[in-house]
């Protein structure tokens, strides 16, 4: 199993007085602890596994936070906490996938086969479906390149957050984002020639 990452600092004081109640076992305080950051943690665990697991993920992340509530010692924000623990989690879900899917190919002949039909490049593509396309082209990337691209672009972090986040260098960062955005962009190439790749949830270049 994974170590947990470092324990949050609580800056936020209402949320200080939520953590303070959450530990003496108040039901409500915890509530309102997951009520603030599920959604953080949502779209972190959908982007990087898409539905398939992702319930359960979120769910997990929460149950970690109850379970070692008392061991905080404040050393990130709980936002960012949370987030590191879902992106660890997430990780350990698609290497078992993964694993899964070695066996799988093991027992059968035809190997990489994809079984969805091929997307059209020349059909006329709206926002929805062009979203939809570049949701499908992250999940195929590898689960390391995937984290980067999760936090850059659906949380909006910089690229010295990610690093924070993730605990890597800059440079390591760096790369892994620029190798995921040439794996995208031949993804996307044929089926993208005439409009942009949106970008969810950047709003911006961010140093």
């Amino acid at each position: 199993m994974r170590p947990l990452p470092l324990t949050p600092v609580i800056v936020d004081e209402q949320e200080a007085r939520w953590l303070q109640l959450a530990r003496t076992g108040d039901g409500d305080a915890f509530r309102q602890l997951v009520d603030r950051h599920q959604g953080r943690v949502a779209r972190t665990v959908l982007g990087m596994l898409g539905e398939q697991d992702a319930d359960d993920v979120a769910q997990e992340v929460f149950i970690r936070l109850h379970r070692h509530m008392h061991e905080f010692r404040g050393e990130a924000k709980l936002g960012t906490w949370l987030t590191r623990v879902a992106i660890n989690l997430c990780l350990d879900r698609l290497r078992a996938r993964q694993r899964r899917q070695w066996r799988w190919l093991s027992l059968h002949s035809e190997e990489g086969q994809r079984l969805e039909p091929a997307l059209d490049g020349e059909a006329l593509l709206d926002a929805r479906e062009r979203q939809a396309l570049v949701r499908r082209a992250v999940q195929e990337l590898k689960p390391e390149w995937r984290a980067v691209v999760v936090l850059r672009w659906l949380e909006g972090l910089s690229t010295e957050e990610t690093a924070d986040l993730l605990q890597l260098p800059y440079g390591t960062v760096l790369s892994r984002l620029s190798r995921a955005m040439k794996a995208l962009g031949r993804e996307l190439a044929p089926l993208l020639k005439a409009a942009p790749v949106q970008r969810e949830g950047m709003g911006g270049e961010r140093a």
